[in-house]
């Protein structure tokens, strides 16, 4: 099993290198590791292009970055290259290449048995057999890696469905996988044409850590990639304070929560039951832990809706001070509305499965 992280990309032919550096250092110092670097756009020589690439890969990697070059095949004719030859990549200081369009499948895998051991990255976004086919052939499996792509033109991402199946055809071979989210402020991807750079059609225009919050909730995605540059530094900052492991709901609290269930809410790590129900998700180790603590009827609604977050009150027997996140309307005036989930938010609740970890963070 990966280990998750987070990336950023850069567009050295549409940008300053030292704007990219500044970039990237901040981005270091939030706890991002990998960079996403175009060179679909290459116009200068090939001398020009190992000064300018090497220079920034080598400052990269500095930081602790690991550099992916976004390649396609006329870079190749451009400088003079070959796919049977990644030395120039290797010159360059890249730790891999992503092949923006495929071949048969025998190329693809005679290619990661590249002598200079460079990472080989396969585009996911095709719901075929595209990494079968490769794998059948031989291929050097540890030097195989998968991306989605980004989608510059809304209205053109990928529909979630799309994307999970595209995804578990990586993940079942427990390949290393890669998405995009958006900034919401980065004007520079790799065409003229940005509405912001997500791989997933319904990120586009939210906030970039739910972005991200999603695509490790799914948990087929191993490194989480900034799209489009430049992040801010508050981005930036949001994704570097992410759990990339589990589920953390954002709440606003209600006026009448009690210090007992502000307690249970947001100082708990909370495990949905196994045995689940479709009224509610269930947290029931913090009823033990605080069995003990009076926990008298509040006089918020006892009218609850989806994304609604519960603790029973006193009146609710053995079940007082057990938490529960409401995923159909009900009522219930032994149980006490402490918190709400943002409608943004709730799709969220769709993966809190079986044995689920998850946290609560209030953000009013």
């Amino acid at each position: 099993m990966t280990k998750r992280t987070l990336g950023v990309s850069v567009y050295p032919d549409h940008s300053d290198l030292a704007t990219d550096k500044a970039y990237l250092a901040t981005a270091a110092k939030n706890g991002f590791s990998r960079i996403f670097m175009s060179m679909l756009e290459v116009s200068d020589g090939k001398a020009a292009v190992m000064a300018k690439y090497q220079d920034l890969i080598r400052y990269a990697k500095g930081l602790g970055f690991t550099t992916t070059l976004d390649v396609a095949p006329n870079i190749f004719d451009q400088l003079g290259i070959s796919y049977q030859d990644l030395s120039f990549f290797a010159e360059l200081g890249a730790d891999g290449i992503r092949l923006d369009e495929g071949f048969d499948g025998r190329q693809e895998a005679l290619i990661s048995y590249n002598p200079q051991q460079l990472n080989i990255e396969l585009n996911m976004s095709n719901d075929v057999a595209y990494l079968d086919n490769i794998l059948s052939y031989g291929a050097n499996q540890p030097f195989i890696f998968g991306c989605h792509n980004f989608y510059p033109q809304r209205g053109t991402g990928l529909p979630l469905d799309f994307f999970n199946d595209c995804s578990e055809r990586f993940k079942a071979y427990g390949i290393e996988t890669a998405a995009f989210v958006t900034s919401q402020v980065g004007k520079i991807g790799p065409w003229n044409v940005n509405d912001g750079l997500p791989t997933l059609e319904m990120h586009r225009d939210l906030p970039i850590d739910l972005q991200a919050k999603h695509l490790f909730a799914t948990d087929l995605i191993d490194c989480v990639i900034i799209g489009n540059a430049y992040a801010s530094d508050e981005e930036l900052a949001q994704l570097g304070r992410l759990n990339r492991y589990q589920v953390v709901l954002d709440v606003t609290l209600c006026e009448q929560i009690h210090p007992v269930e502000r307690t249970i809410l947001l100082a708990n790590q909370h495990v949905r039951r196994g045995d689940i129900t479709d009224l509610v998700v269930r947290s029931t180790d913090v009823r033990k832990k605080y069995q003990q603590a009076a926990n008298p009827q509040n006089n918020c609604s006892h009218d609850f809706e989806r994304g609604d977050v519960v603790i029973g009150n006193d009146g609710f027997g053995k079940y007082k001070n057990e938490l529960q996140v409401v995923l159909a309307p009900h009522h219930d005036d032994r149980k006490n509305k402490v918190a709400t989930v943002p409608a943004t938010e709730r799709f969220l609740l769709d993966y809190l499965t079986p044995w689920a970890k998850f946290k609560f963070v209030a953000i009013h």
